[in-house]
């Protein structure tokens, strides 16, 4: 069997010759750790991105079978993005610096953790309709120089080079990202702006909602008419925490539910009847509106604080919610038998049926090359 068709099999609870090994792609620290380590080499790092040949070529270095994390993405954000300028500096390095999001960060030089935000742009009705609807149109009449162009037409989904993608005979696995459907929102608002906006001006934050959703099935749509063959169809939200959700459940369902069930629906259209999501936090509380408008699939399940694992899961929902990821990452910074461990630990998990280990998220730079190759043996042996 090819490692396309062993994860199908896997998560359509039908038997394969063996449990894929995968993994979630790697942080550039780690990269450059295993470099001065010997590891690998410049070159190697540099041919390194998700899903190329570079990432098959480390992926085979280490034991795994392939990266999960290979979609094709339209571009269904801002287009053109807010031009990214310093805004302020100040006498110790720090900057406020304007994204493409058009959200004002702060940088401080060396921080390793994500940026906090200060402002933002999208604060009313007359900000949205001037600098953000037209940026979120499906199609885009005006060129500007940063944008993706083909013709005299920016676009959302660019055809070209897509033959592989087009073969329904190929060995890998490739799935497509249908956006997100409030992750971005909150992006664009920052949390503390989203809950001020959806109490002073729930109308406009509706609207932001349902326009932002209708660009994403259009960028879906081209994606799937264009001929080409998707394995699964992936979500990104990021809108939990440790301890919950960024949203209240009942308000996610009201304003959401609906456009997942547009978009999954199509998705299965065309024949594509795994549907994952990627949802960091502690996500429970909005299972119910993901699997109740098809999303099938957690991608990951953030082992973490809070201990996310698939069986409570399962035993709510029924095999119609499937996983990939929860393997604990976190013993890579150890040693062997902490390994031998996390393994033991997930063959519970694998039993259950429709579930693929993977470390969650990309392997953090604390991880020791010679744990991690060990763990791809492992594997391989122990669910042969």
């Amino acid at each position: 069997m090819t490692d396309r068709e062993r994860v199908l099999a896997v998560l359509h609870y039908e038997s394969c010759d063996r449990l894929p090994v995968v993994h979630f792609g790697f942080l550039a620290d780690t990269l450059h750790k295993w470099q001065r380590e010997g590891y690998l080499t410049a070159e190697e790092i540099r041919a390194y991105s998700d899903g190329s040949p570079g990432d098959v070529a480390l992926s085979r270095k280490l034991g795994f079978d392939f990266d999960y994390h290979t979609l094709l993405s339209p571009n269904a954000g801002l287009l053109p993005g807010f031009r990214s300028e310093v805004i302020r500096e100040f006498p110790d390095g720090s900057k406020h610096i304007l994204d493409g999001q058009g959200v004002v960060l702060l940088h401080v030089p060396g921080a390793g953790s994500i940026q906090p935000d200060v402002d933002h742009l999208l604060k009313d009705r007359r900000a949205w309709e001037e600098l953000y609807l037209p940026k979120l149109q499906f199609r885009q009449e005006r060129v500007d120089r940063a944008a993706v162009r083909v013709g005299d037409t920016m676009v959302r989904f660019d055809q070209g080079g897509r033959e592989e993608l087009c073969r329904n005979d190929r060995e890998h696995l490739v799935g497509l990202r249908c956006g997100s459907l409030y992750g971005v929102v909150r992006n664009w608002l920052t949390l503390e702006g989203a809950c001020y906006l959806m109490v002073d001006d729930e109308a406009l934050f509706s609207e932001i909602i349902d326009v932002n959703a209708e660009l994403q099935y259009q960028c879906t749509k081209a994606a799937l008419e264009s001929g080409a063959v998707f394995d699964y169809a992936h979500f990104w939200e990021d809108i939990c925490f440790k301890n919950g959700p960024l949203i209240a459940p009942a308000m996610f369902e009201e304003k959401t539910g609906r456009h997942y069930q547009r978009i999954t629906d199509l998705t299965r259209e065309y024949g594509i009847d795994i549907v994952s999501l990627d949802c960091d936090g502690q996500i429970d509380s909005l299972i119910p509106t993901w699997i109740g408008h098809g999303v099938n699939t957690m991608f990951p399940i953030e082992v973490g604080t809070w201990g996310a694992d698939i069986e409570p899961w399962r035993r709510q929902y029924g095999r119609e919610l499937r996983g990939v990821g929860g393997m604990d990452k976190r013993v890579f910074a150890h040693d062997f038998a902490a390994v031998d461990a996390e393994i033991e630990r997930l063959r519970r998990l694998v039993d259950l049926g429709g579930y693929i280990p993977c470390p969650d998220h990309r392997i953090a730079d604390d991880a020791v090359w010679d744990n991690v190759r060990y763990y791809c043996d492992r594997m391989h042996s122990v669910f042969a």
